[in-house]
């Protein structure tokens, strides 16, 4: 399993939210790739980056950054406001590997189907969970479709990467929501990111024994930044 190091880019700083809420920050590095370099250092293999302003503004706001991060020559994934071809096109032009739409992907079925003619596997589609259905715009709105009924119609649409973030728990590290995970991966043959809760070694230990083998890794944000473990260690207990 891969271990994605998180990197939230809000006002030009590396942060942290607290259940996707905006007042509920913490800001960690002044520069967002001094975090990359840090993760690198200690051995990340791929990096997840979201621009959280560009989440709101509804296309990329922070690509000087991003720029920076990608110059470091470890490959990254980017989200945050991905909701047209142009804004995909200046993700990925600006050194990202993977590209992540979330919201458009189930809004805009057209746009998502020309984005995976464009760009194949280099697109990551961001399936969030409150309560067990979708949310959308930015986590901002309640949707009425499960999330587990999304990947489902989203995959017959020839998505072959998930990312699937637990809301109730992101940035709690009290543990990820397994059940739903195990859910999400068994209504797909792509491949399942997972994000939100991690706390320590044991909840990357649960992710990896998930009978799934659909379920590629996890993203960690909070737990990496407040030093619960280091990069190597969470490899380690992914594996």
């Amino acid at each position: 399993m891969i271990l994605y190091p998180a990197i939230d880019i809000r006002g030009g700083k590396a942060v942290r939210l607290l259940r996707g809420d905006y007042e509920r920050e913490t800001a960690y590095d002044a520069d967002p790739a001094d975090a990359a370099r840090r993760w690198i250092d200690e051995g990340a293999e791929f990096l997840h980056v979201v621009d959280l302003d560009g989440a709101r503004a509804g296309q990329p706001e922070n690509l000087g950054a991003i720029e920076r991060i990608a110059a470091l020559g470890c490959p990254i994934q980017v989200g945050g406001g991905l909701r047209d071809a142009d804004a995909v096109t200046e993700i990925l032009d600006a050194g990202a590997e993977r590209a992540v739409i979330g919201t458009a992907a189930i809004r805009d079925p057209d746009f998502l189907d020309a984005m995976l003619v464009q760009h194949g596997k280099r697109i990551v589609v961001s399936v969030d969970a409150r309560d067990g259905r979708v949310a959308l715009e930015g986590w901002t709105e309640a949707g009425e479709q499960t999330v587990v009924d999304a990947v489902a119609a989203l995959s017959d649409r020839g998505v072959s990467r998930f990312l699937c973030t637990a809301i109730e728990v992101d940035g709690t590290m009290e543990g990820p929501a397994i059940d739903q995970l195990e859910q999400i991966a068994s209504a797909t043959t792509a491949q399942v990111i997972a994000s939100g809760g991690v706390g320590n070694l044991s909840h990357l230990e649960a992710i990896a024994r998930i009978e799934a083998s659909n379920v590629e890794g996890a993203i960690v944000g909070r737990a990496l930044y407040e030093r619960r473990f280091t990069v190597a260690e969470a490899i380690s207990a992914l594996a």
